[in-house]
């Protein structure tokens, strides 16, 4: 079968999770409580460390771009799945699905970039701490974050580059819920063994290096938390990590097992069902895990939320937090 040029493919089939229909009302009402939980979640973050002082420091400011990253990766793809679900319908414009894997690999890469300037960021604060205010300046946090996005803005348009250059076959149907790289590339009639190894090459640079920084961060502030006499100066140090350290976990632990999981399985159902961990899971849990453990998260919501003028909402709320820190 002669093969055509992608600029001659019109749309691709998502075929989604399940094929039954009776499952559709189901899952619709399931991302959508999901996405909804996720932007609300990570908002609330953002709206918390820009309108409150107290939160002007390099941990939040980058607490803030790791939650806009999230509402981004989010966004990639759940609502095209949504409008699928409610429409019954399968299809994707090619621009849409060229999209899709251009801005999932911007934000997937600048995720990875932000934890791992995280993990720098508490390094110096445990290991420096009389030199984290020089080192840790607003002109270094600025460039930190500047780096992330260029590198995460380079990458996702080498995965365009190699994207806009494969040819495809009739078989358009992608047994995903969103455009995953993995699975164009073996929809493509072309060869694809240049892409592959621009793949591994580039998930080696851009997912092993920054992995890499964040083990050897924590394997410093470990080595420097054991050396703390008191054993409230080790909990108070170590309790500044435990969120983050979560979060890399979720992140890094959700994505090593769909990897494993699909060379494992065959099934290419299945790692759409695994995928769903890393998408959509890791940016929802993400604000829970920093604003349920972080006083100075919560304190802050709590002084935007008595800024209101419902005096009942607000006395309320003023009680539980008293018996939450008893």
């Amino acid at each position: 079968m002669k093969p055509q040029n992608l600029t001659d493919v019109s749309e691709f089939l998502l075929l989604g999770l399940s094929d039954d229909p009776k499952l559709q009302p189901l899952l619709f009402r399931l991302f959508l409580s999901m996405y909804l939980v996720t932007m609300l979640g990570n908002l609330l973050i953002i709206l918390a460390v820009s309108s409150d002082s107290h939160l002007h420091t390099p941990m939040y400011f980058f607490l803030s771009n790791l939650s806009l990253a999230d509402i981004s990766i989010s966004t990639t793809t759940i609502p095209k799945m949504l409008v699928n679900l409610q429409t019954y319908r399968k299809s994707i414009t090619y621009t849409c699905c060229l999209a899709q894997v251009t801005f999932f690999s911007f934000f997937a890469c600048l995720e990875s970039l932000l934890l791992s300037v995280m993990a720098y960021d508490r390094l110096v604060a445990i290991c420096y701490p009389l030199q984290y205010l020089v080192i840790m300046n607003p002109c270094t946090c600025g460039l930190l974050v500047l780096v992330s996005f260029s590198i995460s803005l380079l990458t996702s348009q080498m995965h365009y580059l190699m994207m806009s250059q494969l040819t495809f076959c009739a078989d358009v149907e992608i047994p995903h819920f969103f455009c995953d790289l993995s699975q164009l590339l073996n929809l493509a009639c072309s060869d694809t063994s240049i892409n592959n190894i621009l793949i591994h090459f580039i998930g080696t640079i851009f997912g092993g290096v920054p992995l890499s920084g964040i083990l050897y961060s924590y394997s410093q502030i470990i080595s420097s938390i054991l050396r703390v006499t008191s054993s409230g100066g080790k909990h108070k140090a170590f309790s500044t990590c435990v969120s983050h350290l979560s979060v890399v976990c979720l992140f890094y632990g959700t994505g090593i097992g769909v990897y494993l999981s699909s060379t494992v399985s065959s099934s290419p159902r299945k790692g759409a069902v695994a995928s769903i961990m890393y998408t959509v899971v890791t940016p929802m849990l993400n604000p829970f895990m920093y604003s349920l453990r972080n006083k100075d998260i919560k304190s802050a919501l709590w002084r935007i939320i008595c800024k209101q003028p419902n005096l009942n909402t607000c006395a309320t709320l003023f009680w539980v937090h008293r018996l939450e820190r008893q």
